[in-house]
């Protein structure tokens, strides 16, 4: 890996931190938190699908793991804009293995050996058509992903993934505040099981911050956010004009993902 790019994620993880000193909760340090990279495949129609999946299975996930990652996720579109689009979360433990990955999967043989079919695709022929990544820092009071409970239990998932851009860094700060603190235990009071909670710190359409529900399916999913929104707790504290949503979010967008087979979370 090249020093510049070393250095620039190094920086971009300090900015993050920076970010937080404003809220409420004081100054807050990246220092034993995940860092999420998710990475959204843009796909083709047709047999370059199949392809993709097969490289994700038997090539990218054992490779990650054996570069000290996370449980890695594996997801397809069920519902959202960008379909067929393969996405897949790669849980970090430090910066460090952010800014060491690509040059750790490169001296992998087996990956490359497994994976020659996408790595050494021709030109003419690419297996996707490009890759959007972004790369989160976890919230402080929410510091390490959490597996679904879905998953021990052997049920079917459904999971949303949901950003929240904001106006201004400050907004964005406040609006993690507010998880930190309140929305974080109170989707948890409804058994809205939060795999991640992230602030993006290299991405698009920054300021954001990104997180992962999971439920068993989409009745599941209408019934608790039914709940929450009738929570006296959080009803109480989005009457507040400083944590109302006009004040620090500016936009909302989610997508629902199906884990495939091979998906370990």
């Amino acid at each position: 890996m090249t020093l510049s790019r070393r250095r620039f994620l190094e920086s971009a993880a300090a900015g993050a931190g920076a970010g937080l000193l404003g809220t409420a909760a004081g100054a807050q340090s990246a220092e034993g938190r995940d860092y999420y990279e998710l990475r959204a495949y843009h796909l083709r129609r047709g047999p370059h699908e199949r392809a993709m999946s097969d490289y994700a299975r038997d090539a990218l996930v054992p490779a990650l793991r054996r570069a000290g990652t996370g449980p890695v996720g594996v997801f397809n579109v069920a519902i959202g804009p960008d379909s067929p689009t393969l996405y897949v979360l790669i849980t970090h433990p430090t910066m460090d293995s952010v800014a060491t990955l690509p040059e750790r999967l490169a001296a992998d043989t087996e990956y490359r050996r497994a994976g020659a079919a996408v790595l050494d695709a021709p030109a003419a022929d690419p297996p996707y058509e490009r890759i959007e990544s972004s790369l989160m820092v976890a919230f402080a009071g929410h510091p390490r992903l959490a597996l679904p409970p879905q998953l021990a239990a052997g049920k079917g998932r459904l999971f949303e993934l949901r950003r929240y851009e904001s106006h201004s860094e400050p907004a964005s700060a406040t609006k993690i505040d507010v998880f930190n603190r309140w929305e974080a235990a109170i989707f948890a009071r409804h058994s809205m099981h939060a795999v991640f909670y992230g602030q993006t710190i290299v991405g698009a359409k920054m300021p954001n911050l990104t997180y992962l529900l999971a439920f068993d399916d989409m009745r599941d999913h209408d019934a608790r956010w039914g709940e929450f929104g009738s929570d006296p707790e959080w009803r109480a504290i989005a009457a507040k004009p400083e944590y109302a949503d006009p004040a620090i979010v500016s936009s909302i967008s989610n997508v629902f993902l199906r884990p495939t087979a091979y998906s370990q979370i």
